[in-house]
C-alpha cells in the first residue's frame, strides 16, 4: 500500500488522469468488445407463395387413353373469353406452346372486374403425347421440327399426332355438316361414327354449354389467318366483331371463310350454331408460336370486352 501511494504522489495529478481514462477504456474493450446488439425481428404479417399450376385449373374431361383436358381459368367477371390449343394434338404442336405461353402472360395480369378468362391449352392430350412425349407443358426441344420442303403423309408420326387415339380428327367431329368421311387437304379422314362420338369431343361440347362464352379463339397451324366461323349462311355479327378485333390487332390476314377445300364437323362452326361468337387462328408455320402478334389479339380482345 506505501509503494502504491509514493508512486501515485509522484505521478502528479495530471498523469493520473491519463491513467485513469486508460483503465476505463481497456475495461470497456475487455468487458463488451464481444458482445453483440440482439436484434428482434418484426413479426410476419405475410407471406406471399406462387400459385402452382394445379390450383389454376380444373379436369373437365378425359381422353380416349385417359389424360386429363385441363381448363386453366382467370378472373371471375360474368363474361367468358376461351382461347383453346392443339385440338390437332402434335401435329400443331405449336398451337399448345402458344396456349401455355397464354397461360404464363395471364397469371401476371390483373383482369378486368367483368371477365373470366378461360384457356384449354391441349385439347387432344393423346395426340400431342404420341409426338411430345407428354400431354402437358413440354420444351420446345422435345417437339420435332418440320421439313417443309417435302409434302408429310398422313402415315407420318407427326401427322398422326394430329388425330385422337381412336384415329380421329376431333375437329371433323361437331354437330355442323358433319359426315363419316371428311376432307383434310387432299387426305380423306375419319370423323367418327357420329356427332360426338369422341370423349374429347363430348368434354368441349359440355364445356361450352355450360360456360357460354361471349369469344373464343381456336389456334390452329399453319394457314396464316384469322377465319370466322358458320355452318349455314353468313357469320353471325358477333363472330365478325370477334374477327375484326383480333386481327386488326394482330396483324394476320383475315377471312370470313375457309377458301382452301371444305370443312365438315369444325368445331368453331358448330359453336356458331349455338349463337356462340368463335373464330380460328392459324399460326405461319408449325414451328413457331408468333407469340407478339397473338399477345396483341389477345390484349385486343380483353380492352374490347371489358367495357
Amino acid at each position: 500500500v506505501f509503494m502504491v501511494g509514493k508512486l501515485i504522489y509522484n505521478m502528479g495529478m495530471k498523469k493520473i488522469i491519463v491513467v485513469l481514462i486508460i483503465l476505463l477504456i481497456a475495461g470497456w474493450f475487455y468487458f463488451f468488445k464481444d458482445k453483440k446488439e440482439v436484434v428482434i425481428p418484426e413479426p410476419v404479417t405475410e407471406i406471399t407463395i406462387d400459385t402452382p399450376d394445379s390450383e389454376i385449373y380444373e379436369v373437365i374431361g378425359k381422353s380416349v387413353e385417359g389424360r386429363d383436358i385441363q381448363a386453366f381459368k382467370f378472373g371471375s367477371g360474368e363474361k367468358t373469353l376461351a382461347f383453346v390449343g392443339a385440338i390437332h394434338g402434335g401435329y400443331e404442336w405449336n398451337s399448345a406452346l402458344l396456349s401455355y405461353a397464354l397461360i404464363d402472360y395471364l397469371k401476371g395480369t390483373e383482369i378486368p372486374d367483368n371477365l373470366t378468362v378461360v384457356v384449354i391449352p391441349v385439347a387432344n392430350p393423346d395426340g400431342l403425347a404420341s409426338v411430345v412425349g407428354t400431354s402437358e407443358r413440354f420444351a420446345v426441344t422435345d417437339a420435332p421440327k418440320f421439313n417443309y420442303a417435302d409434302e408429310l403423309e398422313i402415315t407420318d408420326p407427326v401427322v398422326a399426332g394430329r388425330f385422337n387415339a381412336n384415329n380421329v380428327d376431333l375437329n371433323r367431329n361437331f354437330a355442323c355438316k358433319w359426315q363419316e368421311s371428311a376432307i383434310w387437304r387432299d387426305n380423306t379422314v375419319s370423323a367418327g361414327t357420329s356427332e360426338f362420338s369422341e370423349p374429347e369431343s363430348k368434354v368441349l361440347r359440355d364445356f361450352f354449354l355450360r360456360e357460354t362464352p361471349v369469344a373464343t379463339v381456336f389456334y390452329h397451324s399453319a394457314s396464316d389467318g384469322v377465319y370466322a366461323s358458320f355452318c349455314e349462311g353468313d357469320p353471325i355479327a358477333s363472330t365478325l366483331e370477334l374477327l375484326s378485333v383480333y386481327a386488326e390487332s394482330s396483324t394476320y390476314p383475315s377471312y370470313e371463310d375457309y377458301p382452301y377445300y371444305e370443312v365438315t364437323g369444325d368445331i368453331a362452326d358448330w359453336m356458331s350454331t349455338e349463337g356462340m361468337a368463335a373464330v380460328t387462328v392459324e399460326l405461319e408455320t408449325h414451328d413457331v408460336t408468333e407469340w407478339t402478334k397473338n399477345l396483341s389479339g389477345v390484349e385486343a380482345m380483353l380492352e374490347f370486352y371489358s367495357k
